[in-house]
């Protein structure tokens, strides 16, 4: 039997980064590794900056998610004021670069997923310092402010986190159903599941995917390569 830490995220927007080039910032139609540590570490307590603690945490997670819906894109059109580069000139506040009298406009588009809710897995590796109930209990009262993906992307429902054992992924996602409060935007008909090769998960292998979202760096936003395992789950309840 296997230990599953499961919670739910539900919001108006998400923002699940993939590879940005230039202006465009694009979103993946479902959380990124990356995305759900940091959520973690922030309910946690653990800052950016600890490099060592978030090493620890991502080392120790292995990871899951049950697509209940994917939502509809939504793509937001920017433009930012900036002052031009200057040497030995650093501003550490918006109102300082905004008081610069040469500025500049920079163009971007940014995606967003509207109105998608995710059921996220969570098992530990053995000896993990870091026990399924505590981040249970960090997630029902976290350090700092969680979001999804992006600071503009707030929850909107509790994730109701919950542990539980089971023998493969499939019969602990089995055990989350859906809220009544969620059921109108949910399909009707399978659900994609994506998990990491460690997981043991029950679910026929349709895909393997790779995507660049294991964490390396918080400091120096670095992330290294990830293979990640696409199946299709009957939802129960």
């Amino acid at each position: 039997m296997t230990e599953y830490l499961l919670f739910r995220l539900y919001g108006p927007l998400a923002a699940w980064g993939d590879i940005a080039v230039g202006e465009y910032r694009p979103s993946f139609a479902h959380p990124s590794k990356s995305a759900i540590i940091g959520l973690l570490a922030a309910a946690l307590g653990i800052r950016r900056d600890e490099e060592e603690k978030q090493k620890l945490l991502a080392e120790s997670c292995k990871f899951a998610v049950r697509v209940d819906s994917t939502g509809v894109l939504l793509r937001d059109y920017h433009t930012t004021q900036v002052p031009s580069a200057q040497r030995g000139v650093t501003h550490y506040t918006r109102r300082s670069e905004l008081e610069e009298s040469d500025l500049n406009t920079i163009l971007s588009s940014r995606d967003y997923r509207c109105d998608a809710v995710y059921t996220i897995a969570i098992t530990m590796v053995d000896g993990s310092p870091f026990p399924l109930q505590q981040l249970a209990s960090a997630l029902k009262r976290p350090v700092f402010t969680l979001y999804l993906g992006r600071k503009s992307c707030p929850l909107s429902l509790p994730l109701h986190p919950q542990t539980v054992k089971a023998e493969t992924l499939k019969e602990a996602l089995l055990t989350m159903p859906i809220p009544d409060e969620l059921t109108i935007i949910i399909p009707r008909g399978d659900v994609n599941v994506f998990w990491e090769n460690e997981v043991a998960s029950g679910v026929e292998l349709q895909q393997t995917i790779t995507r660049r979202d294991e964490p390396r760096s918080r400091r120096r936003w670095q992330f290294a390569d990830r293979r990640e395992n696409r199946g299709a789950l009957r939802k129960e309840g």
